[in-house]
């Protein structure tokens, strides 16, 4: 098991770490699979309601596939072919993780550490994080989900101004265009993503879980026939504890407790 990733659980928030700031938090191979293993364990825990994923240090989010010695003698064919379906990190493409995932951005978020980000529901960045697909620049492609993802969040010529430049984008920028939900001060970004994991919490699991399979796996539908897609969590979710929970305390003025079920 590779010790590159750093994952624990308390009090029903996940908190997923690339630990290898030397690299700037590169994924090589193994941290690759560690990441889809700890998505998958994820995905196989119901105590899990909210997941935070950020990188080690105060410099990187995450640059990439790490483009060390060994890695570059691979070819971009090779690259691809070797690319999870699930996507760069595990993470981009999984259409199958029904939990609220927020991106905790605290310095560079390139490549495929984009392509991360953009797997994530919520973005918290500090002032000082850069975006980019850079790929391009390198004589790659952003295939581990970059691409197919960036055109379908932003509008078409500011997705391409990104795609075809390679340029990097500081967190004010993609604020303004809708990729980022919030901007902090470095010194700040704890507080501030821990204020939108509270949010979360607040919500019962299971509205979230069927909130996020509804808007994953009907994304190809029309309006109307998104409506009328009866999902497994969205028909647990209407007969949930929580539901009955959510009423009674409205009624009786006091905060839920969510039994999750």
């Amino acid at each position: 098991m590779s010790d590159d990733v750093r994952f624990e659980v308390d009090e029903h928030v996940a908190r997923v770490t690339i630990d290898r700031p030397q690299v700037l938090n590169a994924v090589a191979p193994d941290t690759q699979r560690r990441l889809g293993e700890i998505w998958d364990a994820i995905e196989a825990d119901p105590a899990v309601r909210v997941v935070v994923l950020t990188g080690a240090g105060d410099r990187a989010f995450c640059v990439g596939a790490d483009m060390s010695a060994n890695a570059i003698e691979k070819t971009g064919l090779q690259f691809w072919a070797g690319e999870p379906e699930t996507g760069f990190g595990g993470l981009c493409l999984r259409t199958t993780l029904d939990v609220p995932v927020i991106a905790r951005v605290n310095g560079y978020a390139l490549g495929g550490g984009m392509e991360m980000v953009l797997g994530c529901d919520i973005v918290v960045a500090a002032e000082h994080a850069q975006f980019g697909l850079t790929e391009p620049r390198v004589g790659r492609l952003p295939l581990g989900g970059g691409v197919a993802q960036l055109v379908r969040r932003l509008p078409h010529t500011q997705a391409m101004g990104l795609l075809l430049t390679g340029r990097r984008a500081g967190a004010a920028e993609l604020h303004r265009m809708g990729l980022v939900n919030e901007v902090a001060p470095a010194s700040e970004l704890d507080a501030v993503v821990d204020r939108w994991v509270e949010d979360v919490l607040a919500c019962a699991p299971t509205s979230l879980r069927a909130i996020k399979q509804i808007v994953q796996r009907t994304a190809q539908l029309s309006a109307r026939e998104a409506w009328a897609a009866r999902l497994p969590a969205l028909m647990a979710a209407l007969d949930s504890e929580d539901s009955a929970e959510g009423v009674r305390a409205f009624q009786e003025k006091r905060p839920p407790v969510w039994p999750g079920r």
